[in-house]
């Protein structure tokens, strides 16, 4: 009987679970978003399948065309004298060419993956900046609360002076229209925070009606930094450089023509008045070669030379491109980092100490309560402005692993 009975309090016990299970929906982090990314996106799982067309164009690069078969036919009016013969045709090239087209699949399927690696680099980056922003929308909306007990704190105080003949009505008023003003802020945060939530929800893959959470909390300045490596779009240009130079060497290849050798056979018969018919076996060999007199594919190569050089200068500018938005990118950290820690070691202080003056100065009957919320309200803004700048910081940051290449 004790037995049932517990087997009953434990149902019981795990009724109220299941739903909340069932509703638990999608977790991420900042340090898990990136391989959330990776596995669900649906644009990275597209640009996989570019590897695999490129894994097929390398499969058929650097083959021989198929040989021919061919047979002629032919007899006279009287079908008394006629002939047969079969062959079969290769063409064969005299230059390197099909090598080099091997070697043109080969670099093919390194841009690819490269290609795949830069929109993977891209949409992690895009997701870790939303997590940022989601989780600096929350600790915004938790200081904002706080905000808002003080005005509305300030508020009743004034107001209860003013009854009392203390202090003035229209002091009053302008205390209740800033708790007013910071329950419309309140409002805009959670516009944001909806907004930032319908961004990232996409880059996760995730469907129609599934609920997302976004767990812990924004790091300090100086944590959370990852290492960062070669970026996969300087690789995909570099590529782009090698596979020009490859075109241009098979560009040069095709001045001269594939040779063309076969083999044939045939049957021969003729008659000869008045010995009778007679029939001749035939073998033989067939060659053709081109001759480069009029078209040496000159435009082509120049064609295929002039891409390579442009090819060439675009991984300068996009080598250039990076330095500078790393650059950028490092100085704004910079800048992020200075605020945050002035902030902290030396306004937050300053506010809390005044805080702490004004308040005792109130308890001590030299003071007034209005301006002690004032104090604890600066405080609180100078903690909204330091979590601006710890924001704006690892934005930043991501910015910067992002452009070198996020790992």
């Amino acid at each position: 009987m004790n037995f049932r009975i517990l087997i009953v309090a434990a149902n019981l016990l795990l009724l109220p679970a299941a739903p909340l299970l069932a509703e638990a929906g999608v977790v991420v982090s900042l340090a898990s978003v990136g391989d959330r990314v990776r596995a669900q996106n649906p644009e990275l799982v597209a640009a996989r399948w570019k590897i695999r067309e490129a894994e097929g164009r390398l499969k058929q690069s650097g083959r021989l065309p198929n040989p021919e078969l061919e047979s002629e036919l032919e007899h006279n009016l009287r079908f008394n004298e006629g002939s047969f013969a079969i062959g079969l045709n290769q063409r064969f090239p005299v230059t390197d060419r099909l090598s080099l087209e091997k070697e043109l699949g080969a670099i093919g399927l390194d841009a690819a993956k490269a290609e795949v690696r830069e929109v993977e680099n891209q949409l992690r980056g895009e997701a870790r900046q939303a997590v940022v922003e989601v989780l600096a929308i929350r600790r915004r909306k938790a200081l904002l609360a706080e905000q808002m007990d003080l005005a509305k704190e300030l508020a009743a105080f004034i107001s209860e002076a003013a009854k009392r003949g203390e202090g003035s009505v229209l002091e009053a008023g302008q205390a209740r229209l800033e708790a007013v003003r910071l329950e419309t802020e309140r409002r805009q945060l959670e516009a944001q925070s909806a907004r930032v939530m319908g961004v990232l929800k996409p880059l996760l893959g995730m469907e129609a009606g599934e609920t997302l959470h976004v767990s812990g909390s924004l790091p300090e300045v100086g944590e959370g930094r990852r290492s960062v490596g070669g970026r996969p779009l300087l690789e995909l240009g570099e590529a782009a450089v090698t596979a020009a130079e490859k075109e241009a060497a098979i560009e040069r290849a095709k001045q001269y023509g594939d040779i063309e050798a076969g083999l044939f056979a045939g049957v021969e018969r003729e008659v000869d008045e008045p010995e009778g018919g007679e029939t001749d076996g035939i073998v033989g060999l067939r060659f053709k070669i081109p001759l480069p007199w009029w078209d040496k594919n000159e435009g082509n190569i120049d064609a295929a030379v002039a891409k390579t050089e442009r090819r060439k200068q675009e991984v300068e500018a996009i080598r250039s491109g990076i330095q500078l938005e790393a650059d950028a990118a490092k100085s704004e950290m910079s800048e992020w980092a200075g605020l945050v820690r002035m902030i902290e070691d030396d306004l937050l202080p300053l506010a809390e100490e005044q805080a702490a003056l004004s308040e005792q100065a109130w308890r001590n009957g030299q003071g007034e309560l209005r301006d002690v919320l004032s104090a604890r309200e600066k405080r609180l803004e100078l903690l909204a402005a330091q979590l601006d700048a710890r924001r704006d910081y690892h934005l930043a940051r991501i910015r910067y692993e992002t452009t070198l290449g996020n790992l």
